[in-house]
């Protein structure tokens, strides 16, 4: 039986994103943090490898990303919730090109927990989840578009 804790719960995903050359200008993370403050996320746990031009991976510690003197990352420093692992950061750093780096993010959908709750007490049960890749979204678009013109 699922404990209370454990039913308000949303959805939880992940996120790999490459900065290609190590270029990370931290234009991302103060949407990153509005999103938690919002408590439309919350983070479970957030890394950064690198790979380097000759393969080696290693991890990478939260840092002033932008130059500015101010630890960018601050608020998330010590977010681990112990879902991502050292041979997560490798499989990360497979998907990488030498030369770049990448954060790696694990996130709760707080949004959804009170739906994902309610479901769970009427007695439904989730049978299917995904994500639409956003080419195929932006094709779907068009050619909805297209076919209105």
């Amino acid at each position: 039986m699922v404990s209370e804790a454990h039913e308000a719960v949303g959805p939880i995903d992940y996120l790999v994103v490459e900065f290609p050359g190590n270029r990370m200008t931290g234009e991302g993370f103060p949407l990153l943090v509005d999103l938690v403050d919002r408590g439309i996320i919350r983070i479970l746990d957030l890394m950064f490898v690198r790979k380097e031009t000759d393969g080696t991976v290693s991890g990478m510690e939260i840092a002033d990303l932008d130059g500015d003197g101010t630890l960018d990352l601050s608020v998330f420093e010590g977010a681990s919730s112990g879902l991502l692992g050292q041979d997560d950061l490798e499989d990360a750093a497979s998907a990488l090109e030498p030369g770049s780096s990448a954060g790696i993010l694990i996130y709760e959908n707080s949004w959804a927990a009170p739906f994902a709750a309610a479901m769970h007490r009427s007695g439904a049960r989730l049978v299917a989840s995904g994500r639409i890749p956003m080419p195929a979204v932006m094709a779907a678009l068009d050619a909805a578009e297209s076919a209105t013109t």
